[in-house]
Protein backbone atom coordinates (compact mmCIF):
# COMPACT_ATOMS: atom_id res chain seq x y z
CA UNK A 1 0.00 0.00 0.00
CA UNK A 2 2.52 2.69 1.15
CA UNK A 3 4.50 1.53 -2.66
CA UNK A 4 1.35 2.39 -4.34
CA UNK A 5 1.05 5.77 -1.91
CA UNK A 6 4.47 6.51 -3.27
CA UNK A 7 4.52 5.48 -7.11
CA UNK A 8 0.77 6.58 -8.19
CA UNK A 9 -1.40 9.43 -7.53
CA UNK A 10 -4.30 7.24 -8.28
CA UNK A 11 -6.98 5.84 -6.22
CA UNK A 12 -7.12 2.19 -5.10
CA UNK A 13 -10.48 0.45 -3.66
CA UNK A 14 -9.31 -2.22 -1.10
CA UNK A 15 -12.96 -3.56 -2.15
CA UNK A 16 -15.64 -5.45 0.01
CA UNK A 17 -14.80 -9.03 -0.05
CA UNK A 18 -11.50 -10.99 0.83
CA UNK A 19 -9.39 -12.29 -2.01
CA UNK A 20 -9.87 -15.91 -1.98
CA UNK A 21 -12.63 -18.66 -2.71
CA UNK A 22 -15.10 -17.55 -0.25
CA UNK A 23 -14.95 -13.73 -1.62
CA UNK A 24 -15.31 -15.48 -5.62
CA UNK A 25 -18.53 -17.47 -4.71
CA UNK A 26 -19.89 -13.76 -2.65
CA UNK A 27 -18.71 -12.04 -5.76
CA UNK A 28 -20.48 -14.75 -8.18
CA UNK A 29 -23.72 -14.34 -6.32
CA UNK A 30 -23.96 -10.18 -6.37
CA UNK A 31 -23.40 -10.39 -10.16
CA UNK A 32 -26.40 -12.61 -9.99
CA UNK A 33 -28.27 -10.32 -8.44
CA UNK A 34 -26.88 -7.58 -10.85
CA UNK A 35 -29.24 -9.12 -13.57
CA UNK A 36 -32.42 -9.84 -11.58
CA UNK A 37 -33.21 -5.70 -11.56
CA UNK A 38 -35.45 -3.50 -13.09
CA UNK A 39 -34.33 -0.38 -15.49
CA UNK A 40 -34.16 2.28 -12.26
CA UNK A 41 -32.31 -0.30 -9.89
CA UNK A 42 -30.12 -1.48 -12.66
CA UNK A 43 -28.79 1.93 -13.70
CA UNK A 44 -28.18 2.62 -9.90
CA UNK A 45 -26.71 -0.65 -9.35
CA UNK A 46 -24.27 -0.21 -12.49
CA UNK A 47 -22.39 2.42 -11.02
CA UNK A 48 -20.74 0.09 -8.14
CA UNK A 49 -21.20 -3.82 -8.80
CA UNK A 50 -18.98 -3.74 -12.23
CA UNK A 51 -16.97 -2.35 -11.22
CA UNK A 52 -16.24 -4.13 -7.96
CA UNK A 53 -16.28 -7.21 -9.91
CA UNK A 54 -13.65 -6.24 -12.21
CA UNK A 55 -11.26 -4.84 -9.36
CA UNK A 56 -11.80 -7.81 -7.43
CA UNK A 57 -11.25 -10.47 -10.79
CA UNK A 58 -7.84 -8.31 -12.09
CA UNK A 59 -4.87 -6.03 -10.36
CA UNK A 60 -6.15 -3.29 -11.58
CA UNK A 61 -8.37 -1.28 -8.47
CA UNK A 62 -9.09 1.92 -9.84
CA UNK A 63 -12.36 4.15 -8.70
CA UNK A 64 -15.48 4.16 -10.01
CA UNK A 65 -17.44 7.15 -11.35
CA UNK A 66 -18.35 9.15 -8.13
CA UNK A 67 -20.84 11.36 -10.50
CA UNK A 68 -23.27 8.69 -11.71
CA UNK A 69 -23.38 6.92 -8.44
CA UNK A 70 -24.50 10.43 -6.52
CA UNK A 71 -27.02 10.89 -9.43
CA UNK A 72 -28.79 7.76 -8.93
CA UNK A 73 -29.36 7.72 -5.38
CA UNK A 74 -30.14 11.41 -5.11
CA UNK A 75 -32.95 11.45 -7.83
CA UNK A 76 -34.59 7.76 -6.72
CA UNK A 77 -34.83 10.05 -3.64
CA UNK A 78 -36.71 11.85 -4.69
CA UNK A 79 -38.69 10.01 -7.33
CA UNK A 80 -39.65 7.57 -4.00
CA UNK A 81 -40.96 10.75 -2.70
CA UNK A 82 -43.16 11.44 -5.71
CA UNK A 83 -44.47 7.85 -5.57
CA UNK A 84 -45.76 8.67 -2.09
CA UNK A 85 -47.89 11.57 -3.22
CA UNK A 86 -49.11 9.83 -5.72
CA UNK A 87 -50.74 7.46 -3.37
CA UNK A 88 -52.16 10.10 -1.18
CA UNK A 89 -53.88 11.72 -3.89
CA UNK A 90 -55.01 8.38 -5.42
CA UNK A 91 -56.64 7.69 -2.09
CA UNK A 92 -57.68 10.79 -0.47
CA UNK A 93 -58.10 12.87 -3.23
CA UNK A 94 -59.09 10.70 -6.13
CA UNK A 95 -61.67 13.33 -7.51
CA UNK A 96 -58.51 15.65 -8.18
CA UNK A 97 -56.20 12.78 -9.24
CA UNK A 98 -56.31 13.07 -12.87
CA UNK A 99 -55.48 17.13 -12.67
CA UNK A 100 -52.93 16.95 -10.02
CA UNK A 101 -51.07 13.96 -11.53
CA UNK A 102 -51.62 14.24 -15.24
CA UNK A 103 -48.80 12.74 -17.46
CA UNK A 104 -47.15 16.23 -17.51
CA UNK A 105 -47.10 16.79 -14.24
CA UNK A 106 -45.36 13.18 -13.66
CA UNK A 107 -42.92 14.51 -16.31
CA UNK A 108 -42.05 17.11 -14.58
CA UNK A 109 -41.69 15.96 -11.37
CA UNK A 110 -39.29 12.86 -13.50
CA UNK A 111 -36.93 15.63 -15.03
CA UNK A 112 -37.12 17.64 -11.63
CA UNK A 113 -35.71 14.58 -9.84
CA UNK A 114 -32.98 13.79 -12.52
CA UNK A 115 -31.89 17.30 -12.72
CA UNK A 116 -31.82 17.93 -8.82
CA UNK A 117 -30.07 14.30 -8.53
CA UNK A 118 -27.70 15.96 -11.53
CA UNK A 119 -26.69 19.09 -9.92
CA UNK A 120 -25.91 18.10 -6.55
CA UNK A 121 -24.03 15.17 -7.83
CA UNK A 122 -21.87 17.71 -9.81
CA UNK A 123 -21.12 19.98 -6.84
CA UNK A 124 -19.74 16.99 -4.73
CA UNK A 125 -17.94 15.56 -7.86
CA UNK A 126 -16.47 18.94 -8.66
CA UNK A 127 -14.99 19.58 -4.72
CA UNK A 128 -14.22 16.07 -4.38
CA UNK A 129 -12.00 16.14 -7.50
CA UNK A 130 -10.18 19.38 -6.27
CA UNK A 131 -8.93 19.50 -3.11
CA UNK A 132 -5.39 17.99 -2.44
CA UNK A 133 -4.62 14.66 -1.00
CA UNK A 134 -1.84 13.92 0.94
CA UNK A 135 -2.70 10.65 2.59
CA UNK A 136 -2.54 6.81 1.75
CA UNK A 137 -4.29 6.43 -2.07
CA UNK A 138 -6.61 3.35 -0.63
CA UNK A 139 -10.39 4.29 -0.21
CA UNK A 140 -11.43 1.16 2.04
CA UNK A 141 -14.84 0.79 0.63
CA UNK A 142 -16.03 -1.07 -2.89
CA UNK A 143 -16.84 1.88 -4.37
CA UNK A 144 -16.05 5.57 -4.46
CA UNK A 145 -18.27 6.66 -1.75
CA UNK A 146 -17.62 10.44 -0.73
CA UNK A 147 -17.35 10.43 2.72
CA UNK A 148 -14.68 7.49 2.25
CA UNK A 149 -12.92 9.41 -0.22
CA UNK A 150 -12.42 12.40 1.62
CA UNK A 151 -11.56 11.57 4.47
CA UNK A 152 -8.04 10.99 2.73
CA UNK A 153 -7.93 14.43 2.47
CA UNK A 154 -4.93 16.88 3.52
CA UNK A 155 -6.70 19.74 4.84
CA UNK A 156 -9.62 20.75 6.12
CA UNK A 157 -13.05 19.07 4.80
CA UNK A 158 -15.49 21.31 6.53
CA UNK A 159 -17.28 22.82 3.70
CA UNK A 160 -17.74 19.19 2.42
CA UNK A 161 -19.67 18.15 5.60
CA UNK A 162 -22.09 20.65 5.38
CA UNK A 163 -22.72 20.08 1.58
CA UNK A 164 -23.15 16.15 2.95
CA UNK A 165 -25.31 17.47 5.72
CA UNK A 166 -27.06 19.72 2.77
CA UNK A 167 -27.84 16.94 0.34
CA UNK A 168 -28.77 14.46 3.23
CA UNK A 169 -31.63 16.86 4.45
CA UNK A 170 -32.72 17.20 0.75
CA UNK A 171 -32.29 13.90 -0.91
CA UNK A 172 -33.61 12.26 2.00
CA UNK A 173 -34.62 13.40 5.33
CA UNK A 174 -37.36 15.85 3.61
CA UNK A 175 -38.62 13.41 1.69
CA UNK A 176 -39.18 10.96 3.97
CA UNK A 177 -41.05 13.04 6.12
CA UNK A 178 -42.63 14.09 3.27
CA UNK A 179 -43.11 10.08 2.36
CA UNK A 180 -44.32 9.63 6.01
CA UNK A 181 -46.73 12.12 6.12
CA UNK A 182 -48.41 11.03 2.76
CA UNK A 183 -49.00 7.93 4.65
CA UNK A 184 -49.75 9.44 7.44
CA UNK A 185 -52.89 10.71 5.52
CA UNK A 186 -53.53 7.76 3.20
CA UNK A 187 -53.91 5.07 6.31
CA UNK A 188 -56.35 7.68 8.10
CA UNK A 189 -58.51 7.60 5.05
CA UNK A 190 -57.74 4.01 4.58
CA UNK A 191 -58.93 3.06 7.92
CA UNK A 192 -62.13 5.28 7.43
CA UNK A 193 -62.81 2.91 4.02
CA UNK A 194 -66.35 1.21 4.52
CA UNK A 195 -64.93 -1.18 1.56
CA UNK A 196 -63.24 -4.14 3.10
CA UNK A 197 -61.80 -4.93 -0.72
CA UNK A 198 -60.76 -1.14 -0.85
CA UNK A 199 -59.19 -1.33 2.69
CA UNK A 200 -57.28 -4.57 1.68
CA UNK A 201 -56.21 -2.73 -1.99
CA UNK A 202 -55.10 0.32 -0.41
CA UNK A 203 -53.00 -1.39 2.13
CA UNK A 204 -51.40 -3.90 -0.07
CA UNK A 205 -50.18 -1.08 -2.83
CA UNK A 206 -48.80 1.04 0.68
CA UNK A 207 -46.64 -1.32 2.25
CA UNK A 208 -44.91 -2.54 -0.79
CA UNK A 209 -43.81 1.12 -1.31
CA UNK A 210 -43.18 1.30 2.55
CA UNK A 211 -40.81 -1.63 2.63
CA UNK A 212 -38.87 -0.02 -0.44
CA UNK A 213 -38.56 3.13 1.46
CA UNK A 214 -37.30 2.04 4.71
CA UNK A 215 -34.71 -0.10 2.69
CA UNK A 216 -33.40 2.60 0.78
CA UNK A 217 -33.83 5.35 3.80
CA UNK A 218 -32.59 4.08 6.66
CA UNK A 219 -29.14 3.01 5.58
CA UNK A 220 -28.83 6.44 3.89
CA UNK A 221 -29.77 8.25 6.57
CA UNK A 222 -27.95 6.22 9.27
CA UNK A 223 -24.51 6.42 7.55
CA UNK A 224 -24.84 9.93 6.43
CA UNK A 225 -26.17 11.26 9.29
CA UNK A 226 -25.03 9.68 12.06
CA UNK A 227 -21.63 11.41 14.55
CA UNK A 228 -18.04 10.86 12.56
CA UNK A 229 -17.00 9.04 15.84
CA UNK A 230 -19.41 6.71 15.06
CA UNK A 231 -18.31 5.96 11.85
CA UNK A 232 -16.32 2.71 10.76
CA UNK A 233 -14.78 1.45 7.08
CA UNK A 234 -16.49 -1.82 8.66
CA UNK A 235 -19.78 -0.79 8.87
CA UNK A 236 -19.72 1.66 5.88
CA UNK A 237 -19.45 -1.04 3.78
CA UNK A 238 -21.94 -3.12 5.04
CA UNK A 239 -24.79 -0.61 5.27
CA UNK A 240 -23.56 0.66 1.81
CA UNK A 241 -24.22 -2.90 1.07
CA UNK A 242 -28.48 -2.51 1.44
CA UNK A 243 -28.95 0.63 -0.40
CA UNK A 244 -25.73 -0.36 -3.04
CA UNK A 245 -27.27 -3.92 -4.04
CA UNK A 246 -30.13 -5.40 -1.60
CA UNK A 247 -32.52 -2.54 -2.11
CA UNK A 248 -32.10 -2.26 -5.60
CA UNK A 249 -32.52 -6.27 -6.02
CA UNK A 250 -35.86 -6.56 -3.97
CA UNK A 251 -37.37 -3.27 -5.57
CA UNK A 252 -38.75 -5.30 -8.67
CA UNK A 253 -39.14 -8.37 -6.32
CA UNK A 254 -41.63 -6.35 -4.06
CA UNK A 255 -43.68 -4.65 -6.38
CA UNK A 256 -44.40 -7.50 -8.16
CA UNK A 257 -45.57 -9.20 -5.36
CA UNK A 258 -48.67 -7.19 -5.55
CA UNK A 259 -49.30 -7.99 -9.03
CA UNK A 260 -52.17 -10.88 -9.34
CA UNK A 261 -50.80 -12.61 -12.51
CA UNK A 262 -47.40 -12.79 -11.00
CA UNK A 263 -48.62 -13.98 -7.63
CA UNK A 264 -50.45 -16.81 -9.87
CA UNK A 265 -47.35 -17.33 -11.59
CA UNK A 266 -45.15 -18.23 -8.76
CA UNK A 267 -48.04 -20.11 -7.09
CA UNK A 268 -48.22 -22.49 -10.09
CA UNK A 269 -44.33 -22.59 -10.08
CA UNK A 270 -43.87 -23.51 -6.34
CA UNK A 271 -46.40 -25.98 -7.65
CA UNK A 272 -44.64 -27.65 -10.12
CA UNK A 273 -41.68 -27.81 -7.88
CA UNK A 274 -44.07 -29.57 -4.82
CA UNK A 275 -45.27 -32.27 -7.34
CA UNK A 276 -41.50 -33.05 -8.38
CA UNK A 277 -40.17 -33.49 -5.36
CA UNK A 278 -43.01 -35.66 -4.59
Amino acid sequence: MEKWNHMSNDFILLGLFPPNQTGLLLLFLIILVFFLLSLMDLMCISTTIPKMAFNFLSDQKGISFLFFFLTMSGSEGLILAFMAYDQYMAICHPLHYPDCMSNRMCVKMIIGSWTAGSINSLAHTVYALHIPYCRSRAIDHFFCDDPAMLSLACMDTWVHKYMVFLSTTLFLLLPFLRITASYGWVLFAVYHMHSKEGRKKAFTTCSTHLTVVIFYYAPFVYTYLRPKNLHSPADDKILAVFYTMLTPMLNPIIYSLKNKEVLEAMTRVFGIFSSLKE
